[in-house]
Parts: C-alpha cells; sequence; structure tokens
C-alpha cells in the first residue's frame, strides 16, 4: 500500500507571495525535502539523523532557518 506524503511549507518563505520556499514530509524513518516552486521534481531525502545534522549545519550557517528544527526524528 502506497501512502501520500503530507507536505508542509516553511513558515520561513522568502519572496512578497511566499513562493520561494521548500517544503519537507516526515516518512517513518526519513524526512523529504523538495522546493515548494517545483513540487513534481526530485526530491531530497534524507534519514532523520541525518537531517538533523543538516539543519544544525544550517542553522550554524544561516541564523533564520529554524523553524525545521522541530520536524527531527
Amino acid at each position: 500500500m502506497t501512502t501520500h506524503d503530507v507536505w508542509q511549507k516553511s513558515s520561513f518563505s522568502g519572496g512578497g507571495q511566499g513562493d520561494a520556499c521548500v517544503e519537507i514530509a516526515k516518512r517513518r524513518t526519513h524526512i523529504a525535502i523538495r522546493d515548494s516552486k517545483t513540487p513534481a521534481r526530485a526530491t531530497l531525502t534524507l534519514p532523520a539523523g541525518v537531517f538533523t545534522t543538516f539543519i544544525d549545519a544550517l542553522k550554524a550557517t544561516h541564523s533564520t532557518v529554524t523553524d525545521f528544527a522541530r520536524f527531527r526524528g
């Protein structure tokens, strides 16, 4: 059985229309990431623990990336 991902848009969206952001979907053991402007294109899928490291690295570089931290597995 295939389940559909539930995508959540970042609350920190650039651009006046909120169309310059990423979306994530929590899966059982992974986190999927996609560009909200092109949702049919490829996604980046990371194990939950790697996603945590990825977000921590982004925070160290860009202090405005905080809202995805609550999706850590």
